[in-house]
């Protein structure tokens, strides 16, 4: 395929993967396995990790369990980039959580809409995050959008545009949504100062298309390789090579869903040498024998060949 000129071709997109809060089989943090899950997200070339968001169950986790969490993360994090999630229903809780994140040395802050009694209009969403936002001064401070879960479906752009002149530290958004549209509104505005991390695996190619230059997703933990190929492809102007490894990755998350999604996902993480342990409750983590057949369809999907693992976990993939 032609290449484009080297002075027109696109950085390549940085991914940051949102890790999977380790669980002892009797449901108790186990600590232990986050320096070796930095690790593999350093080998894969990831540029950071963003601790107790959706994937990392944050919601699920008690005040004390999260800054635990976050301060262990901190502690083995090399040269991985940490952003706390520091979201919570109630400021209290999330402006300690914000308070303990700067205390530990995390590189970054991010907080969700509250999620039961709701911000009406951007300026209460402004106000809630100004607030989360103060407690930790000196870190970039990023607004996450995630609709599916949070019911709060306020354009971001509105809210870069209310926040900027009131949340001095304000870095960007994690945009995880389908509104391509807002997220390209949100793109026009960042013009170099903000930073709008894509958070859609499965859409990932639409928004480089839009010009997103780093993405947050679940599935980086294990189809980073994955991904790379995608953007590195898109980075070369190889758009073929990246419709196919977008289209790879589809398949792959489709059948994740298919077989409970997030729990599921959480339960693969063993096929490449993580043991995670269980989903908290209500989510149930999949029955053996679910989690057998969805090992025979990702196989057929080369999901050894997508993660870079043979498929016991052991060594890399031959491929």
């Amino acid at each position: 395929m032609t290449q484009p000129p080297p002075e027109s071709r696109r950085t390549t997109t940085t991914l940051i993967a949102p890790p999977f809060t380790a669980f002892h089989p009797d449901g108790s943090l186990h600590l232990d396995l986050i320096e070796r899950q930095a690790e593999s997200l350093r080998a894969n070339r990831i540029r950071g990790a963003f601790v107790c968001g959706t994937t990392g169950e944050g919601a699920s986790l008690s005040t004390r369990e999260r800054m635990q969490v976050a301060e262990r993360w901190c502690q083995v994090k090399g040269n991985l980039e940490i952003i706390v999630h520091v979201g919570h229903a109630g400021i209290a809780d999330a402006r300690d959580l914000a308070a303990h994140a700067r205390q530990i040395g995390a590189d970054g802050v991010a907080a969700l809409a509250p999620f039961f009694f709701k911000p009406r209009t951007v300026d209460e969403l402004v106000g809630f995050c100004a607030v989360v936002a103060s407690e930790a001064p000196e870190l970039p401070f990023y607004y996450y959008h995630i609709p599916a879960l949070t019911g709060v479906t306020l354009p971001v752009a509105d809210f870069l545009d209310a926040a900027r002149d009131r949340i001095p530290n304000l870095a960007g958004a994690k945009f995880t949504y389908e509104d391509l549209m807002d997220y390209g509104r949100c793109l026009d505005r960042a013009a170099g100062r903000l930073e709008i991390f894509f958070g859609r695996d499965e859409m990932l190619l639409g928004a480089l298309a839009l010009g997103a230059t780093s993405a947050v997703g679940t599935t980086y933990n294990f189809l980073a390789p994955l991904f790379h190929r995608l953007t590195d492809a898109f980075a070369r102007g190889d758009l073929e090579t990246a419709q196919a490894a977008q289209a790879q990755a589809r398949a792959i998350i489709a059948a994740f869903l298919r077989f409970g999604g997030l729990p599921a996902m959480k339960a693969a993480m063993r096929w490449v040498g993580l043991d995670c342990g269980p989903f908290r409750p209500p989510f149930a983590t999949p029955a053996d024998a679910d989690l057998a057949t969805l090992r025979e369809t990702l196989e057929r999907l080369d999901f050894a060949g997508a993660t870079g693992v043979v498929p016991n976990g052991a060594a890399p993939h031959s491929k």
